[in-house]
């Protein structure tokens, strides 16, 4: 007598998943980009809610209490008076207009974990069970990264570009001031350029992992590199031959970096084969 499996303790074989369309693609990436302009919408409010903080925030590299000019100061004796301009309001609302776009800004910089997180959660089905393993905490870098180079654009560079612009003359008739949306766009410009660029480790590390370039290769191309690291060092700031050695001294220590991680992988590589 046969005993025949009922449908409950029966094997069933799982049904493949279903493969994505085109449109379905779509779908998740819009939702994915909603998500991110919610995150950075509610950030957003909340930063504008705290108008005091942002304005402290906003000003600080134009007051001789910042920390940068009291550290300067004491150890070096220099910078102890910054040059002092006024910051003019142009037109009827710019005020607030700068504040909603500074509340904006803020609320891309703090939004930006989220953001990579959506981003990766996009993209992550789409790779291997390995490619997931090389890429593990991969959010957590390159947001430590981010707002290094945000730190970095703000306690470094902007003081000595905020004191280089304000204090330059031309001509003895001319007051210094600036409009407020003019000073918002250079701390704008200082900063979050800033923190991208020092994504440069993660984007060595993917070429690397890709085998699209090498440690010898990026070794061998230091010095064109380095140009390349000064032109982008003098769009990105104002024309100041010190702002600039600042922000291209931790660019050539990144590519430095992002050799050491390609040749890790490398050598990893050749273990592995």
């Amino acid at each position: 007598m046969s005993i025949l499996p009922s449908k409950s303790t029966a094997s069933v074989p799982a049904a493949p998943e279903k493969e994505m369309s085109f449109l379905d693609h779509l779908e998740e990436l819009r939702w994915h980009i909603i998500r991110s302009i919610g995150a950075v919408v509610v950030i957003g409010i909340i930063v504008f809610s705290q108008r005091e903080i942002v304005t402290s925030v906003l000003f600080g590299p134009r007051t001789a209490s910042f920390p940068t000019y009291q550290l300067i100061c004491t150890y070096f004796g220099t910078f102890c008076e910054i040059p002092q301009f006024e910051i003019i309001q142009k037109d009827v609302g710019e005020r607030f207009f700068t504040h909603l776009k500074t509340s904006i800004w803020l609320g891309i910089m703090l939004s930006f974990p989220y953001i990579f997180w959506e981003f990766w959660r996009f993209i992550k089905p789409g790779l291997y069970d390995h490619e997931k393993k090389a890429a593990r905490g991969i959010v957590f870098v390159c947001s430590l990264l981010f707002f290094m180079g945000i730190l970095f654009g703000y306690f470094v560079i902007a003081p000595f570009a905020i004191s280089f612009l304000a204090g330059y003359e031309f001509g003895d008739d001319v007051m210094a001031s600036s409009t407020l949306s003019s000073y918002v766009s250079y701390m704008t410009m200082i900063t979050i350029p800033t923190g991208l660029i020092f994504q440069l480790p993660i984007v060595a590390y993917f070429l690397g992992k890709a085998g699209i370039i090498g440690s010898e290769t990026m070794k061998k191309f230091r010095k064109h590199a380095v140009v390349v690291i000064f032109i982008v060092a003098a769009i990105i700031t104002p024309p100041d031959v010190i702002t600039q050695f600042l922000i291209a001294i931790p660019l050539m220590g990144l590519y430095q970096i992002g050799i050491s991680v390609v040749k890790r992988i490398e050598k990893k590589r050749e273990k592995e084969d």
